[in-house]
């Protein structure tokens, strides 16, 4: 019986090798190449807003602005610019309403954090009530519970029950 334990760490460590060479193995893989200038601008071209469109993208739009906005953005990734200089570059122009996914700082934050956590909030509100009305509360009753409630009772009963109760006096008023 004392083999037992001993087998356990075996599988154990046999297993935690196989984990860690797998890992290893997916770790050491190239990866995804870099996108190429035409994804790159397709992409980036997605992201902005036609400034004489309702709503659209420069990808999805044939107006005039739309097309030099395509062309400058071709011609800044051809040049070796990143992202988020291609995005300065366009705000300055255009200002920041240009970006159809405005960036996360400061008071747009809230923006981007407030409707998840108060999803998260509220699931987790609902599954506490819904627990606790599965789980209902034990309740023991003492005998030192139940001589308050006879004491009440007889309370009461000998108000009520005197003919000049308090409940009588209340009705008279009326």
């Amino acid at each position: 019986m004392s083999s037992m334990p001993a087998r356990r760490g075996r599988w154990t460590w046999v297993v935690l090798v196989l984990v860690v060479g797998v890992a290893l193995g997916v770790g050491a893989s190239p990866g995804v190449p870099p996108p190429g200038v035409a994804q790159r601008v397709v992409a980036i071209d997605a992201l902005v807003r036609c400034p004489s469109c309702e709503g659209i993208s420069v990808a999805d739009s044939s107006a005039s602005t739309a097309v030099a906005i395509r062309e400058a953005v071709t011609a800044r990734v051809r040049a070796g610019q990143s992202d988020a200089q291609i995005d300065a570059f366009l705000v300055s122009r255009y200002g920041p309403s240009i970006l159809l996914r405005p960036p996360v700082r400061g008071g747009t934050a809230w923006v981007w954090v407030l409707p998840p956590a108060a999803l998260a909030l509220g699931l987790v509100g609902l599954a506490v009530v819904f627990w606790r009305r599965r789980h209902p509360a034990r309740v023991t009753v003492t005998e030192e519970d139940r001589a308050l409630v006879a004491q009440a009772l007889a309370a009461r009963s000998s108000r009520s029950g005197g003919g000049g109760g308090a409940d009588h006096e209340m009705a008279g008023d009326r």
